[in-house]
């Protein structure tokens, strides 16, 4: 068994202890973990996104913070500031939340676009600057961004190329029947408990080894060709204004070696690009707006152009 394959299992397995039905998505946000990408996760309010992160960050023995995103929120507030120290009769710098490795940002589309910029901006650079000194981020750093579908008043929707910067978008629907008695079986208080009683089944370590893994997955010429179709076709879907970036189909190949590793495998099959399709490249588009009124959403472009580009 790979270090990947057992960091998922164990995780997967040990998150059921206090969430349910989310082990899709507890996979998924492991990927994002050990390859250091960012994840966009929609879904209303109440269905435990908060608590699938935190749980994640447990786990795996990582910082976890939160910032729960309003009009009024300032780059500061996520950033830091440099705040004046009578004591020392000068300034200090006093870092803000972002300064973690799993950073929560609740309701991302309601902060304004300068703070969207600015946590985007530290995104992608993995350091900030506070009134002029540069200071790195701790590795690994993940931001965990969640915005609501249907509230839409009050909100700033990301723009494609902030979009973009994100490895996956996850979708966080209700529980289904099944889910939900099992969950109403459970009482709130023995959750909680089941919660702090978790206790790490990986490090920063084995993070790291399960990336030197990563890199180490061979990828046939015949893949590369079939994401190069897949990106070309993209640009030629009738319902797309703009497709995928070379940077979107960069993070679909490392997806795709993930999905490779999670099935114990060192080498990258057709059926792992497909499988990596969506979660990677749904949330690229930029959809026309006639499609977009006839209710074409990126997943379902995704599997049109699967369909039409032959392996």
């Amino acid at each position: 068994m790979t270090i990947f394959s057992k960091i998922i299992k164990n995780v997967v397995e040990e998150s059921a202890k206090v969430l349910v039905a989310r082990e899709k998505h507890v996979a998924m946000i492991v990927f994002s973990v050990i390859a250091e990408g960012h994840v966009l996760i929609e879904g209303v309010p109440g269905i435990a996104k908060t608590l699938t992160a935190k749980v994640v960050a447990k786990l795996l023995n990582l910082k976890f913070s939160r910032v729960q995103c309003t009009i009024d929120t300032l780059p500061s507030d996520i950033i830091g500031s440099k705040v004046y120290n009578q004591k020392i009769g000068d300034f200090e710098t006093k870092i803000g939340p972002i300064f973690t490795n799993i950073l929560l940002v609740d309701e991302i589309n309601r902060a304004s676009p300068r703070t969207q910029s600015a946590l985007l901006e530290a995104m992608q650079e993995r350091q900030v600057t506070i009134d002029g000194e540069t200071i790195a981020l701790p590795r690994p750093f993940v931001v965990l961004a969640t915005q609501n579908p249907i509230e839409h008043e009050g909100t700033f929707p990301l723009p494609e190329a902030q979009l973009d910067r994100f490895y996956i978008k996850l979708t966080m629907g209700l529980l289904d029947r099944v889910a939900l008695m099992n969950l109403l079986k459970r009482d709130l208080k023995i959750i909680e408990k089941e919660y702090w009683y978790l206790k790490p089944v990986a490090d920063v370590n084995d993070i790291i080894n399960a990336s030197k893994e990563i890199e180490k997955v061979y990828v046939d010429s015949s893949i590369f060709e079939y994401i190069a179709n897949i990106f070309e076709y993209s640009h030629r879907h009738e319902a797309v204004q703009l497709g995928i970036t070379p940077r979107g189909a960069l993070m679909l190949l490392q997806l795709a070696k993930e999905f490779a590793l999670a099935d114990e495998r060192d080498y990258v099959i057709p059926d792992d690009v497909k499988n990596a399709a969506v979660p990677a490249l749904a949330h690229r588009f930029l959809i026309k707006p006639e499609f977009l009124a006839e209710g074409y959403t990126g997943e379902r472009i995704v599997q049109e152009i699967l369909a039409n580009v032959e392996v």
